[in-house]
């Protein structure tokens, strides 16, 4: 074994081995893979063969086994010959780039059905596990990773291309230069940074999972370390996370490693000042930017105003897996951000004995959330299609909207008839948001005019957006910002608004805050100019134009009530066997799984008195924001019954009015073929005929 050890083509060993010649019971020495014979001489290996065995041993043992031998692998090899296997056992957990190999799966990955295999999964990827422990074993070393430019997102890398360096502190020091001078195709990363983006990216370069597989996303085993990596990583208490474990399970703790003198560590000094007090301080801020990067990164407001063209291709559509994580991200944001002590959360109070987290909470979600997640919101809602899976980035939308779901000092949620008062002390909150509050509620409405609100899971989500914009204190709020925004502009010159809110990223987010500004308006303009440019048209929630949004949507939720209880009378006095559906001629279901038109049939009267009692709360919960009087809702009702008889039948079929005429609802195609209603149709002749008959005629 030694003489094979020493060849320049180590590898070799490994097809000895598995020819079976060192397994023969001549000697006491038996190895029962070439792990074994690798570890037994770790002093005499070139770093090849290790990664050879592995390779080797990935498809002839068992998953339990190849992890165990991993930890030991870990425990027992040094830095320098893990290093080598180091990318590969990144791709070999979370897939290539590509997304031609799905590594271990992770986002199928679920404990009620592969119990043994997700438990061990779990344990191997824990922030304290035995792969963070090699992530930190070789985070000590100055040892760097190749990562394509070409899986970064969209912005990034066509900025990158052009040879312009991203704003963001994430891609300094680490953009590699070609001997020419010219920018390369790759980031030179450290071993964390490797692993974040590999992890991060996962998500996006995967291919989406087949519809027919039912997976829910909050049981697998990606969105539960998600989970844990943000709880890790954003501790709402303290400074410093726990410290690695010397095994999985152990209870010493393991050293710090020696600080990196890498060039890219750079930034993490800016992060963590002269000190490390343990690997995870000094790497927890970075972290939540790859998330923010790598999940949210996909638009520019170049780009976003170019997507504005109804002839614009999508340049990245996100997956409602994608958007439940980046709700879980926000909501770990939220919760880091207002565990800052009330001392500590002014600007004011800002001092050098500062703690480089109590300053990241202060920053994040403003300077490096808002801006990405503003436009991923505006293509959702332009580009989504107008289905239930919509659910996802609504309840995404709400949970920004509301930080205080996520204080430290939350109330009780209120009830129906009580929605608790949000505090007064969220409306800089809320007016340095305005747009995401304002803008996007009036492209929800332009949605939810083009719904079918029979369905109660498309009644849902007007249910959902009415009772959160509902919440006592919080439209006055956001009519008090846009009030400070449409004031005239006395003092604070037009061409200062961008300079506000757009902070050059050359330093650490630490460098000093801009001056402290008091005047409410200038910080509502720099937020919206910042977000939408300086030539934006701003349309106000509380407008005319909105306000004839609501009342189209009121009456359309009054159409849709007396549509619902209009079929369940229809079903009821149906033939036995016979759905509503099977009268037009559908099934319930069509080939892909989808309803062909609502999913009353399938619900039956539970899906009307659903339907009914969210449309009917979210009516009052519209009457609330807009003040909207009982005598106004009323009409509505009273214009349903101007079209019907003595009888009490409406003569024409079931319709909505659109911008291009009467549309039928599901309703209305079932009178129609079933003769129970007609348009009346009037014969006038040939037109041309006609103006023929009156020229003739003078």
């Amino acid at each position: 074994i030694k003489r094979f050890c020493c060849v320049a083509d180590v590898e070799i060993l490994s097809l000895f081995f598995h020819s079976g010649l060192l397994r023969r019971p001549f000697s006491k020495a038996i190895f029962n893979s070439p792990l074994e014979a690798a570890m037994a001489f770790p002093h005499l290996q070139q770093p090849s063969f290790l990664l050879a065995s592995l390779k080797a041993d990935s498809i002839n043992k068992p998953f339990a086994q190849q992890c165990q031998d991993l930890v030991k692998v870990i425990e027992d090899f040094p830095a320098k010959e893990l290093h080598t296997i180091f990318p590969w056992l990144v791709e070999s957990i979370f897939g290539s780039l590509d997304g031609v190999l799905v590594g271990w799966n992770l986002r199928c990955l679920q404990g009620r059905v592969n119990p043994v295999e997700y438990s061990i999964v779990m344990e191997f990827l824990d922030p304290g596990g035995p792969m963070m422990k090699l992530v930190y074993k070789l985070q000590a070393e100055d040892y760097k990773f190749d990562f394509p430019v070409s899986y970064l997102p969209g912005p990034v890398k066509a900025s990158i291309q052009e040879c312009i360096l991203p704003d963001s502190p994430l891609y300094h020091n680490k953009v590699q230069f070609t001997p020419t001078g010219g920018l390369g195709l790759n980031l030179a990363l450290n071993p964390f940074e490797y692993y974040i983006f590999f992890f991060a990216l996962s998500l996006i370069t995967q291919k989406p999972l087949p519809v027919s597989l039912h997976v829910r996303t909050s049981d697998c085993a990606y969105f539960i370390l998600v989970d844990r990596y943000l709880s890790w990583f954003l501790p709402t208490e303290g400074s410093v996370p726990p410290p690695l474990s010397s095994s999985p399970g152990g209870t010493s703790p393991s050293p710090p490693p020696r600080r990196p003198s890498c060039p890219s560590s750079s930034c993490l000094s800016l992060l963590v000042g002269d000190t490390v007090l343990s690997p995870l301080d000094g790497l927890t801020p970075l972290s939540r930017m790859v998330f923010v990067e790598m999940w949210l990164h996909h638009y520019s407001l170049e780009m976003y105003q170019k997507m504005q063209s109804p002839h614009a291709k999508e340049s990245f559509t996100p997956t409602e897996e994608h958007v439940l994580v980046v709700r879980l991200l926000l909501k770990h944001l939220h919760a880091f951000a207002n565990s800052l002590k009330p001392e500590q959360a002014s600007p004011s109070a800002h001092s050098h004995a500062t703690s480089p987290l109590e300053e990241f909470k202060r920053a994040a979600v403003p300077r490096f959330v808002q801006q990405k997640l503003y436009l991923f919101l505006e293509h959702c809602f332009g580009h989504w299609s107008l289905d239930a899976l919509f659910r996802a980035v609504l309840e995404m939308w709400l949970s920004y909207l509301q930080p205080w779901r996520y204080a430290p000092d939350k109330q009780a949620p209120g009830s129906d008839s009580q929605p608790r008062c949000v505090s007064e002390k969220w409306a800089p909150f809320v007016q340095e948001n305005l747009l995401m509050y304002t803008k996007l509620f009036v492209g929800f409405l332009n949605r939810a005019l083009r719904t079918d609100l029979v369905s109660p899971k498309h009644a849902l989500m007007v249910f959902r957006v009415a009772k959160v914009f509902a919440q006592p204190n919080l439209a006055e709020m956001i009519q008090k910002g846009e009030q400070l925004f449409l004031e005239p502009e006395l003092v604070i010159p037009h061409r200062q608004h961008r300079l506000f809110t757009a902070p050059t990223f050359t330093g650490s987010f630490l460098s000093p805050w801009p001056p402290a500004v008091t005047d409410a308006s200038f910080k509502v303009k720099s937020h919206v100019y910042s977000l939408e440019g300086q030539d934006c048209k701003y349309t106000p929630m509380f407008g005319p134009e909105a306000r004839t949004l609501v009342l189209r949507l009121a009456q359309l939720i009054t159409q849709a009530k007396h549509t619902a209880k209009s079929i369940s009378d229809q079903c009821a006095e149906s033939p036995a066997g016979h759905s509503f559906l099977s009268w037009l001629g559908f099934s319930s279901m069509d080939t892909n799984g989808s309803y062909t038109a609502n999913d009353l049939d399938e619900m039956g009267q539970d899906s009307v008195r659903k339907t009914d009692e969210y449309l009917e709360k979210a009516l009052e919960y519209l009457r609330q924001i807009f003040r909207l009087s009982e005598a106004q809702l009323r009409q509505f009702t009273l214009a349903l019954g101007t079209t019907q008889d003595e009888n009490g039948k409406q003569q024409l079929p079931d319709c909505i009015v659109g911008k291009d005429g009467l549309i039928l609802t599901p309703l209305g195609r079932y009178q129609i073929i079933s003769g129970l209603r007609r348009f009346e149709i009037e014969y006038q002749g040939d037109p041309e005929l006609q103006l023929s008959s009156a020229i003739n005629h003078r």
